[in-house]
């Protein structure tokens, strides 16, 4: 199986995430996903950041509350699109 550095979701390096990692169904650590994203084998808002769009905003919205530069936080978002998550 595939090692991800980042979150397959909102991208996030997941050497950053607190929680060590997302959870599968079976409580075991998820290899592509963040625990902001993704727990117990199932995405966290999900009805509700549906889209990119959506996941950009909301991952720009929490990197400048933890006080990163807000034209840093949307070039560090450019990538959602390509993320295993939002391939179709």
């Amino acid at each position: 199986m595939k090692k991800y550095k980042n979150c397959q979701s909102c991208g996030m390096p997941k050497k950053m995430d607190d929680g060590g990692g997302g959870t599968e169904k079976d409580g075991s650590k998820s290899d592509k996903y963040c625990s902001y994203c993704y727990k117990g084998g199932d995405f966290f808002l999900k009805d509700e950041i549906d889209t990119t769009a959506k996941m950009q905003k909301m991952c720009i919205k929490m990197m400048k509350k933890r006080g990163m530069n807000g034209i840093l936080a949307y070039i560090l978002t450019r990538g959602i699109p390509r993320l295993e998550r939002w391939k179709k």
